[in-house]
């Protein structure tokens, strides 16, 4: 579909930037808890993982009749192929939900100026307004050289209008103003630093056009080829599919199961609190409920969800464990 023939104009478009597990989403859910009454509001999240998560997390909590249009680009970075991926994914996207704003959520391992460079080319350029660019940052992992080095970390800083040091209740003094001297060294001139806790930024923090010029970039993805996405595989009769994904110094798990498929909440809540990984979200339909999953270094959170047409989940750390398939197998309410 063009986009020319898409009728809207200027969208105030808003990237939601920041590392693994840095609350990126939830920033998002707080959001869209103070979207103005009577606006429509589209959100594009792209995933590392091959199996795609967050979609059915917001989905879960929001509807299209309460004004909120979520789609998915799982996989990788949003702008590889071409950025095929995300230019029929962002155009369906605006075509169904005709928004009076658009959030883009890329994933924590992508590649934050290229996805600025694709929403700035031509064919965009009348359909979006580029507004600020958020980056959420947690000031804990200025000590931890693995996130200082990595240049994907360091790119999310330097395209921010605004840096949001976020989960400040768990920062020590020094922390804060180690975000503030850091920015200062990577970041724009400009950029504000402001500080928060569970992801509640103000609205206001999404006012205004970015004054972040995007430049051509080239880089090389971990994927060279287009290839069905594995989000939108039949699944077999086995009852499940699995997909891997690595990249960025990073590896990636995940499965869909089958609606029929139902899971134990207690054995299942066990086997996710006692991951140790770099970060897991999923949805399970359980003999308690559909209920969605959250886990970071800091905590593992449940959300009672309305609904989910399937179970899925995705792990990202930096090895995958052989004993995690048949572990999520135990948790089956009537295991085969």
């Amino acid at each position: 579909m063009n986009t020319e023939h898409l009728a809207i104009r200027s969208v105030p478009t808003n990237i939601i930037s920041g590392f693994l597990g840095v609350g990126k989403t939830s920033a998002i859910l707080q959001l869209l808890k103070h979207k103005p009454k009577g606006e429509r509001w589209a959100v594009l999240i792209n995933e590392f993982g091959e199996i795609g998560v967050d979609g059915s997390l917001l989905e879960g909590q929001y509807t299209h009749a309460e004004g909120i249009f979520i789609r998915e680009v799982p996989g990788g970075c949003m702008c590889c192929a071409a950025g095929l991926p995300m230019h029929i994914a962002l155009n369906q996207l605006l075509a169904k939900a005709k928004p009076d704003r658009l959030l883009i959520e890329p994933t924590g391992l992508g590649h934050p100026k290229e996805v600025l460079q694709t929403l700035s080319a031509e064919h965009y350029q009348d359909v979006l307004s580029l507004h600020k660019t958020l980056t959420l940052v947690d000031a804990r992992k200025l000590s931890d050289q693995r996130y200082t080095s990595h240049d994907t970390f360091n790119q999310q800083i330097a395209i921010a209008d605004v840096v949001i040091g976020n989960k400040l209740d768990l920062y020590k003094e020094e922390e804060q103003s180690r975000l503030i001297a850091y920015v200062k060294q990577h970041g724009q001139t400009h950029a504000e630093v402001i500080f928060t806790q569970y992801g509640e930024i103000p609205l206001s923090a999404l006012q205004g056009l970015t004054t972040t010029t995007p430049i051509p970039i080239h880089h090389h993805h971990h994927k060279t080829q287009t290839k069905p996405l594995v989000s939108e595989l039949a699944i077999p009769a086995c009852g499940f599919v699995k997909a891997m994904n690595e990249g960025e110094g990073f590896s990636s798990i995940g499965w869909r199961f089958s609606p029929k498929k139902v899971f134990n909440h207690k054995l299942l809540f066990s086997f996710l609190a006692g991951l140790r990984v770099e970060r897991m979200k999923a949805v399970f339909i359980t003999d308690a409920g559909v209920v969605g999953y959250n886990l970071t270094g800091d905590a593992l959170t449940e959300i009672p969800l309305d609904d989910c047409l399937e179970s899925k989940i995705e792990i990202i750390s930096n090895g995958i464990d052989d004993t995690w398939e048949l572990a999520l197998m135990q948790c089956l309410q009537n295991p085969e």
